[in-house]
């Protein structure tokens, strides 16, 4: 793995959904900061720019996080190129179009489960292994404020985020003790998943880059004592 003048590993961040909203501003954040970031999402282009952006120092690839196959080809690489991640961040997910949950069609339904709930298990499976044999290491599950309440209209991106909830928490009664796992409310923030519910009106909401310089140096802090912790974002 990489080393700094003194000699100081480098810490790694993996961070799903990488090229848009919060995910583009913490992987900004993480690099900024010194870490190494490996980023994931399913545009070409987008992952092109941001990878320009960073350097070549950064690893970012084209993922669909809800195909397993996808996900153990990019762990391995991550693993090989830049060690065991220190941190990793499961922020891709999905909105549905906001209807009553019996108007929402069986296909948009099935996504949003295979991306936000079997995309997370996805990249715990491949990237957990790997974290217990460094003897080290977060796994942040992006929540929601409706992963801990419910509105009306959006009932399956209600069911997956409860769904990030439980699977949080039970995860981390089964990791060992140095390692760490945690549900992550990121609050209210106006990227194109919260204009896809509520409109225009989301631009009076707090911004990714803003949300980011927070957030950053608050995840950066996370450690072993915060296992099975339900947080939110400062």
């Amino acid at each position: 793995m990489s080393k700094d003048s003194s000699h100081k590993r480098i810490r790694t961040v993996v961070i799903t959904g990488s090229t848009r909203g919060i995910g583009k501003e913490m992987a900004r954040g993480f690099a900024q900061k010194g870490w190494q970031v490996a980023g994931c999402s399913r545009s070409p282009a987008d992952l092109e720019k941001l990878s320009t952006e960073l350097g070549p120092e950064h690893l970012f690839d084209v993922v669909d996080v809800s195909d397993d196959l996808s996900v153990k080809a990019f762990a391995e690489q991550v693993v090989k190129t830049h060690g065991s991640p220190d941190l990793l961040v499961n922020n891709a997910a999905l909105m549905n179009d906001p209807a009553p949950l019996w108007e929402i069609p069986a296909a948009e339904f099935d996504r949003l489960t295979a991306v936000n709930i079997n995309g997370i298990a996805n990249m715990i499976r491949h990237f957990t292994g790997p974290m217990i044999s460094q003897g080290t290491g977060v796994i942040v599950n992006l929540s929601s404020g409706w992963g801990r309440s419910t509105s009306s209209d959006v009932a399956p991106y209600c069911a997956t985020k409860w769904a990030v909830e439980g699977l949080t928490a039970a995860l981390a009664q089964e990791l060992p003790g140095d390692l760490a796992a945690v549900s992550l409310n990121p609050g209210v923030i106006d990227t194109d998943m919260l204009r896809q519910c509520w409109g225009d009106a989301a631009a009076n909401c707090e911004k990714p880059a803003e949300w980011a310089r927070n957030a950053v140096p608050f995840l950066e802090q996370l450690s072993a004592k915060d296992n099975g912790r339900q947080l939110s974002a400062p």
